[in-house]
């Protein structure tokens, strides 16, 4: 459920932002956890936190309720979708679809340097692909002014296993980390 502001509904886990960022992170919505708590990512099998760490993004390990930090090192997250769900699955390829496309508007916008997508479905939603077709982890084309990169998904529940899913956030912190 969201919050009113000011007459304007506020998701329950607001976006991680500012102008200048050098990564964008993207994920589908906020999970159970995280909408209780308003943090991202705040699931107790969710890796994404020391993904970042292991990785390099983050020279410390963080929790979710820490997350405000990441724009200390230019780093922001959004979620494609702002309701909470007990999972992904509940979402519909509509609200992915207009997500997407509130997501295209926002990154013209911000102009992050990087956007990581944390699934694959995202970034069909995002660059408007077909439900079936291929899309390989790591770079692809430029979107709305900002390079992207699809990394896996942090869940716990994520069938890939967790040293596949640690070295595609290498791949991606090789490109980030020093380009403050």
């Amino acid at each position: 459920m969201e919050a009113m502001t000011e007459g304007k509904a506020v998701p329950p886990v607001p976006d991680l932002i500012r102008p200048g960022l050098r990564l964008l992170f993207v994920g589908y919505n906020p999970g159970q956890r995280s909408g209780a708590i308003g943090h991202h990512f705040a699931g107790r099998g969710n890796h994404f936190w020391r993904l970042l760490f292991e990785a390099g993004l983050t020279p410390v390990l963080l929790t979710a309720e820490q997350d405000q930090r990441l724009l200390e090192w230019g780093i922001g997250i959004v979620n494609l979708v702002d309701r909470v769900t007990p999972g992904i699955g509940e979402l519909s390829r509509e609200e992915m679809a207009a997500g997407g496309q509130r997501l295209r508007q926002r990154l013209t916008e911000l102009c992050p340097r990087v956007t990581a997508f944390l699934g694959k479905n995202l970034w069909r939603a995002t660059a408007e692909l077909p439900a079936g077709r291929p899309v390989a982890w790591g770079w692809q084309p430029a979107l709305a002014g900002t390079t992207v990169f699809v990394a896996p998904n942090p869940s716990g529940r994520s069938t890939l296993p967790y040293a596949e899913r640690l070295e595609w956030f290498r791949v991606l912190a090789e490109a980030v980390v020093g380009s403050h």
